[in-house]
């Protein structure tokens, strides 16, 4: 019996074990984020002469970036 009990802990553990990865990769905040660095990327090669809106983009796109990197972060 106690055999039994050992072996069920530990295919519990190994089942928890492997679901760990899989929770902690985050591939839709991942993807995010890759399209945000993108973005401020592009909106930095734009010419500047947008009345300021586009300084004020880059500032929101850092905002954003910053977010889904603490989103990232926390899920870990």
């Amino acid at each position: 019996m106690k055999k039994i009990k050992t072996a069920s802990v530990s295919l519990l553990v190994l089942v928890a074990m492997s679901f760990a990865p899989a929770y902690a990769r985050q591939p839709y905040m991942e993807s995010a984020l890759g399209h945000l660095r993108e973005a401020r990327a592009s909106l930095q090669r734009a010419t500047p002469n947008k009345g300021g809106h586009r300084e004020r983009a880059i500032e929101l796109v850092n905002q954003a970036i910053a977010q889904v990197e603490a989103g990232i972060r926390y899920a870990r």
